[in-house]
């Protein structure tokens, strides 16, 4: 988070790392989920699908740096691989991306793609009620977030990234099944 936000990318500052790299003292961010705003406000769907895409175009100017690890595509750029709404935080000051766990090295369409399986498969958390109305947009939420990010770069690097992605363990059958289906109607 450090190297990225040091490059003008909107992450949380980190105040200080314990020794062995696991405890992180970092800024509070105040505010709500993309996800949560949008099921809270629908309507802002295609302007949150542009803004998500923003985010993936300024991550992927970032070159990565020697000692980041490499994903599931070799690149030289730094990548989230999980970039979705539920992982950028809407505050007054604009989008802050959180959980940077899978960061590492890899090409921007690789990013893409993976936040492609992640709003088109996963399930949606939270009340029946809203998990139910943002499934109602998730196919809005996707051709949009795709016609800004770039689909054909997405698409060039949906096999490989959804072959890592559904080896997850936190992910749900239904949820790698539905990534594998999307992998073979798109390649």
């Amino acid at each position: 988070m450090e190297y990225v936000a040091g490059h003008g990318y909107p992450a949380p500052v980190v105040y200080d790392v314990s020794d062995d790299g696991l405890d992180l003292v970092m800024q509070r961010v105040e505010g709500a989920t993309m996800l949560d705003d949008l099921g809270d406000h629908p309507w802002r769907v295609r302007s949150h699908a542009h803004t998500l895409a923003e985010l993936h175009t300024r991550l992927g100017r970032i070159p990565a740096p020697d000692w980041l690890g490499a994903g599931p595509v070799p690149g030289d750029r730094v990548v989230h691989l999980d970039l979705h709404p539920g992982n950028v935080m809407v505050t007054a000051d604009g989008p802050v991306v959180i959980d940077w766990t899978n960061g590492s090295s890899g090409t921007p369409g690789s990013d893409v793609a993976a936040t492609w399986l992640i709003v088109a498969c996963a399930e949606i958390p939270g009340p029946r009620w809203k998990a139910t109305l943002l499934g109602a947009f998730r196919h809005l939420l996707v051709s949009s977030f795709l016609r800004h990010a770039g689909r054909a770069a997405a698409v060039e690097n949906l096999r490989p990234v959804a072959d890592w992605k559904t080896r997850d363990t936190n992910m749900h059958p239904t949820e790698t099944q539905a990534m594998r289906r999307l992998v073979e109607k798109n390649c």
